[in-house]
């Protein structure tokens, strides 16, 4: 489908042109107000390449995790690792692949200002947020954690003077049943308080292709208090607690091609299957028929304490978050019991951020911090699973994990002229991650028992160091109020880990390296004079050393004498990758608004000799392979669109007719070969909506994936033989009703 991308995406802007639907969205009369570099700013002077969605928009498009995201910004992609609550965030081709809880991700996650650096806990539902912003390239400078792809920014709405509160329920095909409420407002003349929160329940889609059994019924929720305190003029403090419970069912794979069962799909795209081997599920008290699942539950709060003075503010903002995960996978997707996983994990962060800035109106704005963050990891891995033909081969890892992380950083702006800019960021990081209580390492050959089985010592701690500067620089030049020109290089760092999971050789615990990612940017930002047009583009080029991969080892597993190839994390050596995005929003009328966007990214490895997985199998020794020049297998082309017509229907209504649509380019992930290619896909949704003028009430009709794609969100495989997808969601739709007082 590649030769026809451009056409589709030329018929895409001719769709949008002549429709009289879309998605709720500002209209580009209006300001966009963000807060990516830490201060409040009209987005379209913000020299930073980022795209916002509104709360509105989120609700709409059905997004309750930060996970679906990934179709409705360009160059961004969200992966849950084999289906599994493992999210992988990837920007501009920048991401971190692993299904471990124990590294940090190439993407830097906020939840009101707090960072969220373990990504298992991101997976909490969205509700009540007022906007969400993705900003593309390293981050650092104002941030407290350094990262090399990019960040989300998630923002809660706050508080309200007067008093408000709001229902909607959406009913959706499945039995899917949806509710989200708050209450808001002032409780004395200095306090105000908002309270809201969400469920989830049904939507079983998938069914076991042996029993009928269905599967994917959602059972979640979450609930957020936000208070704030108006202790005088200059001095105010907001406090948030919140928590939220998955006890869903987890995603049922597809084995769409292995030898065992012949070399084409096996079953329609709901089909699925399940099932852990006997000694496997009664080592820890699963059933034979045990579907996947996941018990989970996060707690969490922050204080926020801001103080204005004469010529600066001072913030403050410290925040805890907990996660107690259990979660049980089939990655292979039958009743075989040949790659069934189990996490019990208990994650604890602790952060501190004290932030001054400027805020007096000069020609230098500037702002410094200081961060400092613990986490805290306790996790037990447990897997059985087919290697090379060894049955019953199991992994029992226990271990833990701390990590100390304490940053500097600072940023300024100086108005060289009216019209010219220029931007210097620094940032100083020291962060020390130790594997730490390994006790037994224990790899057992069948039958499993996880409690008499082989056991090959006590290990020794592992720790990994980074002591890293990053910086920033760059020009703005504003010829006119309408346009924004800029440009930047930048250095960002991610920091290494280890692959604490399905490792088999005590070696392999020794940690991977740092990445680090130079970006060269430029880009500009306009809007017409009459606001009805608003064209926003750039281009990057990325300079990747030691850029972290999923791959293998050849090695030995002690217990057995025997050797195969082992997955690992490991680094290359030198890699590159370069692209761009174009984002429109165009308003021909006031009620009519279009908006499209693209995204292009492409790479490739400069420097990586690497393990021949298939051809180290086939020889029983480790073979290597060069891929200097081989593609990163990151998605070309991303492509969204967007439109929105408001029709008023008497004094009292108005009809609301939407529709939004996203290509995404096919990839192939580089060291696993064509047949895990997952193909190009379009998604399109549709919504219709009566809404009185009033703003009191409106109910919708909608529909997502309205022409039923079929689509893979990945392919991998867990055990060779059974090569297994995560499917995407076929064609839903349903009704959502909605009041506010």
């Amino acid at each position: 489908m590649k030769n026809c991308v451009s056409s589709c995406i030329l018929a895409g802007f001719s769709l949008s042109i002549i429709s009289t639907q879309a998605m709720s969205q500002t209209s580009t009369s209006d300001e966009i107000i963000v807060t990516a570099q830490r201060r409040v700013a009209n987005a379209q002077d913000v020299s930073t390449s980022l795209t916002v969605i509104d709360g509105e928009r989120l609700t709409a498009l059905g997004i309750e995790t930060i996970n679906n995201l990934e179709n409705y910004a360009p160059n961004l992609e969200i992966e849950n690792q084999f289906g599994s609550g493992q999210p992988s965030f990837s920007i501009r081709g920048v991401g971190f692949r692993d299904y471990a809880t124990n590294n940090a991700p190439t993407v830097g996650i906020y939840v009101d200002d707090v960072a969220y650096p373990v990504p298992v806990t991101t997976q909490g539902v969205l509700f009540d947020i007022e906007r969400v912003e993705i900003l593309r390239g390293p981050q650092g400078t104002l941030y407290g954690r350094n990262t090399t792809g990019g960040a989300i920014k998630v923002i809660s709405n706050l508080p309200t003077d007067e008093f408000s509160a709001g229902l909607r329920v959406d009913a959706a095909r499945f039995g899917e049943v949806e509710a989200e409420g708050f209450v808001s407002g002032a409780i004395t003349d200095n306090i105000r308080v908002r309270v809201s929160g969400l469920t989830t329940h049904g939507g079983a889609w998938q069914i076991n292709r042996e029993t009928g059994e269905e599967l994917g019924d959602a059972e979640r929720y979450g609930v957020r208090a936000l208070a704030e305190i108006t202790l005088s003029d200059r001095f105010s403090v907001t406090v948030n607690t919140h928590g939220f419970w998955d006890n869903s069912d987890g995603l049922g794979l597809q084995v769409f091609t292995t030898p065992a069962f012949g070399p084409t799909a096996l079953h329609g795209r709901r089909e699925t299957s399940f099932g852990p081997s006997a000694e496997f599920a009664n080592s820890f008290g699963l059933e034979l028929d045990q579907a996947p699942f996941k018990d989970n539950a996060g707690f969490g709060g922050s204080l926020t304490a801001t103080a204005n003075f004469a010529s600066l503010d001072a913030i403050y903002i410290g925040s805890f978050e907990t996660l107690d995960r259990s979660e049980y996978n089939d990655f292979d997707a039958s009743p075989l019991g040949a790659a069934g996983t189990f996490f019990e994990s208990d994650v604890d962060v602790m952060s501190h951020e004290l932030r001054v800035q400027s805020n007096t109106p000069s020609a230098l704005q500037w702002i410094g911090g200081v961060y400092y963050s613990t986490e805290d990891l306790d996790e037990v891995y447990r897997s059985d699973f087919v290697e090379d033909g060894i049955n019953g081969l199991a992994v029992f890892t226990p271990y833990s994990q701390e990590v100390e992380t304490i940053g500097i950083f600072g940023q300024a702006d100086l108005a060289i002229t009216s019209n010219l800019k220029l931007i210097a960021g620094l940032r100083y990081e020291n962060e020390d991650r130790d594997l730490i209580d390994l006790g037994t390492f224990a790899t057992i050959l069948g039958p499993l028992n996880f409690a008499n089985g082989t056991v090959d010592g006590t290990l020794e701690s592992r720790s990994q160091n980074l002591s890293e500067v990053t910086w920033k620089a760059g020009l703005d030049y504003t010829p006119s109020d309408n346009l924004l020109l800029y440009a930047s290089a930048s250095r960002g760092v991610k920091s290494g880990g280890f692959t604490a999971y399905n490792t088999l050789n005590p070696d392999f615990l020794d940690p991977f390296e740092a990445e680090v990612l130079r970006a060269y940017e430029a880009g500009w930002k306009w809007q017409s004079s009459d606001q009805n047009w608003r064209i926003n583009g750039g281009a990057f080029y990325y300079d990747y050393d030691d850029q972290q991969v999923q791959s293998a080892e050849f090695a030995q597993i002690v217990a057995f004498g025997i050797a195969v190839p082992i997955g690992r994390i490991i680094n290359a050596p030198q890699s590159e990758i370069y692209g761009g995005e174009l984002e429109l929003v165009w308003s021909p009328t006031p009620t009519l608004q279009i908006g499209q966007s693209l995204g292009y990214k492409d790479g490739k490895f400069i420097e990586f000799v690497d393990l021949d997985i298939a051809a180290s199998s086939a020889a029983g020794a480790a073979v290597t392979i060069d891929r200097a020049g081989q593609s990163l297998g990151i998605p070309n082309v991303s492509y969204q669109g967007y439109a929105t017509h408001q029709m008023p229907i008497s004094s009292r209504f108005t009809l609301q007719t939407s529709l939004d649509y996203s290509f995404r380019d096919d990839t192939t992930p580089p060291l696993l070969g064509d047949v895990f290619r997952v193909e190009d896909y379009w998604l399109v949704n549709a919504r219709v909506t009566l809404l009185t003028t009033s703003d009191q009430w409106e109910l919708s009709l909608w529909g997502r994936n309205i022409l039923n794609a079929d689509y893979d969100e990945t392919r991998n495989f867990f055990t060779p033989g059974f090569n297994v997808a995560a499917p995407g969601l076929p064609v839903t739709y349903g009704v959502s009703a909605s009041v506010r007082f």
